[in-house]
């Protein structure tokens, strides 16, 4: 799998992304770097254990991450649980969260795939 293809896969735009990034090798190890990150862990964690505060900042921080990375599915949807959570509840929340682990569990297999056929 390509970068290009990871982005198509995520839906988001290698070029613009390239554009606020420099360059593609650049981009391609944050992305890359993206697989290490704790946030969605600390956000089922939270979800879990039904922790307003943690649940709110890791699903905050998730949505920032993914939408500087170009990752615009997961950031819609961490962002659409974000403003619930904002909100001090969780009602709502078991829908937009089955949401944010489907988009985050296509861009970790979409990554993996990538290094994979790096080498």
């Amino acid at each position: 799998m390509t970068l290009k293809e990871v982005y198509e896969t995520v839906g988001g735009d290698l070029e613009d992304v390239v554009k606020r990034l420099i360059s593609e090798e650049f981009a391609a190890g944050l992305a890359v770097r993206f697989l290490d990150d704790d946030e969605m862990e600390k956000l089922g964690a939270a979800m879990e254990t039904r922790n307003i505060e943690d649940a709110f900042r890791a699903a905050h921080t998730l949505k920032g991450v993914a939408l500087n990375l170009g990752f615009k599915n997961l950031g819609r949807s961490a962002s659409e649980l974000t403003e619930v959570l904002r909100k001090r509840t969780f009602d709502g929340t078991e829908e937009l969260y089955k949401e944010v682990k489907a988009d985050y569990a296509t861009v970790i297999s979409s990554l993996r795939a990538y290094v994979s056929a790096r080498g």
